[in-house]
């Protein structure tokens, strides 16, 4: 669940109502089906997590039916609850004492896609937002990108591009 929500950008609510149908292998996208809004989209599916989530529906007993995480007990979809449960005790099997949610997976996500040079246009539309505005407000750019900023005009005197 944790890997799904980071490597695809995911919201919780988006997380627990993914069904297996939703996996479109042959074109490498996830399906989120009326997500917040309402809205449809696609977004990528990474080779290393269909790996995962090949291994996992193939091992995990008992197979899931409809939702690709799914209650033994109902055969239902998790309660966000309960992948919020699953990250909190991840964060503190790994000694995180930092409060934050499964959210911040989201947010790193997008973070980490900013920080790799991916337009934020794309970005927006991956995260499923209507306006630029609400990408722009979460992403939180590292400082070391900052620091290491040159100004163009850096780059033109060591080109030596300027004319006097």
């Amino acid at each position: 669940m944790l890997f799904t929500a980071y490597s695809a950008g995911l919201r919780v609510s988006e997380i627990v109502a993914l069904k297996i149908r939703d996996i479109d292998s042959k074109r490498m996208q996830l399906f989120i089906e009326k997500a917040k809004g309402k809205k449809d989209r696609y977004v990528n599916l990474s080779p290393v997590l269909l790996d995962i989530l090949r291994n996992y529906v193939k091992t995990y007993i008992p197979k899931p039916k409809v939702y690709l995480f799914e209650s033994e007990q109902t055969g239902t979809s998790y309660p966000t609850r309960t992948v919020q449960q699953i990250f909190n005790n991840a964060k503190h099997k790994a000694g995180i004492r930092k409060e934050i949610g499964v959210h911040s997976l989201r947010h790193s996500f997008a973070t980490h896609l900013l920080d790799k040079g991916t337009d934020i246009r794309y970005i927006k539309d991956l995260l499923g937002h209507f306006n630029i505005k609400t990408t722009k407000r979460y992403l939180y750019v590292s400082k070391n990108k900052l620091v290491n900023i040159s100004s163009p005009f850096d780059d033109l005197w060591k080109n030596e591009d300027i004319e006097w």
